[in-house]
């Protein structure tokens, strides 16, 4: 009895709640069936990164090269990561959810990009990882009021029901806007941004970690952390992020 109590008492809330705020598109407002989604227009506009992709960096191919063939950019620059995975390419419309989650004052984006980001690293659960967001710089955070990859993880972490640690690594350097930077600009950027926490290694207890981020453009700022990682001791590290720069099909933010 308590049970059913505690359930109608929440689907009548859902019901007033919706009355309230009722449910809209996440880019634009059209009315959609339920909360944190997107109407079929704006959907399809999104393009899912699905096989045939490169195993290492998650890079779609548009023609399958056959069982284990790496793309060009894992042959050439392999990452420090074992894995890195995206839900979708980096688009005009994944574009405009990024840009509202990480400069618009949107964090609820975030449940609907981590349902997309689960699925995206479906590989990766078995092991049960801990989620460890890309941390910004305390002055950045300060001055969005939230790390948009911290309130992606945490999406995440309700989703998938793996542990989250917020604080395996920290960014010990305030870089400047990685915007019009090349990759090489990029990866100099970012050398030394980040440090491992003192006791990474008892603190993950051998367990991998997949670390989380909103873009993956040109790897610069996942790799920075990956090296910090495992200088502390953590050796099994993969990327998941929303959206991933593909080249010739973007200008990388």
């Amino acid at each position: 009895m308590p049970q059913r109590l505690v359930g109608a008492g929440q689907h009548l809330a859902r019901g007033l709640l919706d009355q309230l705020y009722p449910p809209a598109c996440l880019i634009c407002a059209e009315p959609t069936a339920t909360h944190d989604t997107l109407c079929g227009a704006c959907f399809v506009q999104l393009r899912p990164i699905t096989a045939p992709l490169c195993p290492v960096l998650g890079v779609p191919f548009a023609v399958s090269p056959g069982e284990g063939a790496l793309s060009p950019e894992a042959i050439a620059d392999p990452p420090p990561f074992a894995r890195s995975r995206a839900a979708v390419i980096y688009n005009d419309q994944a574009a405009l959810l990024v840009s509202r989650l990480k400069y618009g004052d949107r964090p609820e984006l975030a449940r609907f990009c981590a349902r997309l980001m689960a699925s995206a690293g479906h590989e990766f659960w078995a092991n049960a990882p801990i989620l460890v967001p890309v941390p910004l710089h305390p002055m950045r955070q300060f001055q969005r009021r939230y790390n948009q990859s911290l309130e992606l993880a945490r999406a995440l972490s309700k989703l998938t029901g793996l542990k989250l640690d917020p604080y395996l690594v920290r960014r010990v350097k305030r870089t400047r806007q990685q915007v019009g930077l090349s990759a090489e600009g990029r990866d100099r950027n970012m050398a030394g941004a980040f440090a491992a926490n003192a006791d990474a290694a008892l603190r993950s207890k051998g367990k991998s970690v997949v670390l989380i981020d909103d873009v993956f453009t040109t790897g610069a700022t996942v790799k920075a952390a990956t090296r910090a990682l495992k200088r502390g001791g953590i050796d099994q590290i993969e990327v998941l992020s929303f959206a991933r720069v593909v080249s010739g099909e973007q200008i990388p933010i």
